[in-house]
């Protein structure tokens, strides 16, 4: 435990560590190029949102109880099936999900610890599934 009279500043500190700690991890520069990559390419950004912008209208309609009719799936996979045969949208899509398993996994150890009270160990996982909710390497 670490022993401190500004205890603000050890997590603070801790934080950083965690911080270093992902950027070193040997596929994280490759993830930060393809969104780097993602957002300099116009194109790329403009078929992104326009599948999400459908996926979302679609959502929305089926939601709201109408019925979404086979030529709107149809036209929206076209969509989406484009969208990953480009290869900056999908590295894209596959680092921005990558860093959000990192994200989570971060986030479900911390809620844990504030919800036990300590720090958790993989057991305290395991009602969730696969450990810590899968997507890490607790086991």
């Amino acid at each position: 435990m670490i022993q401190t009279a500004d205890p603000e500043a050890a997590i603070q500190e801790k934080t950083k560590e965690l911080c270093a700690l992902i950027l070193a991890l040997p596929h994280f520069h490759g993830l930060t190029q393809d969104v780097k990559a993602f957002l300099d390419d116009e194109k790329s950004q403009e078929q992104y949102r326009a599948v999400s912008l459908r996926g979302r209208e679609l959502h929305e309609k089926q939601k709201a109880g109408g019925k979404v009719a086979e030529t709107e799936v149809g036209e929206f996979e076209k969509m989406r099936f484009s969208l990953m045969e480009n290869p900056v949208a999908r590295n894209f899509i596959e680092a921005q999900g990558e860093m959000n398993r990192i994200q989570d996994s971060i986030n479900r150890y911390l809620s844990k610890c504030f919800e036990l009270g300590r720090v958790p160990e993989a057991s305290d996982f395991e009602s969730e599934g696969d450990c810590c909710g899968g997507g890490c390497d607790c086991k």
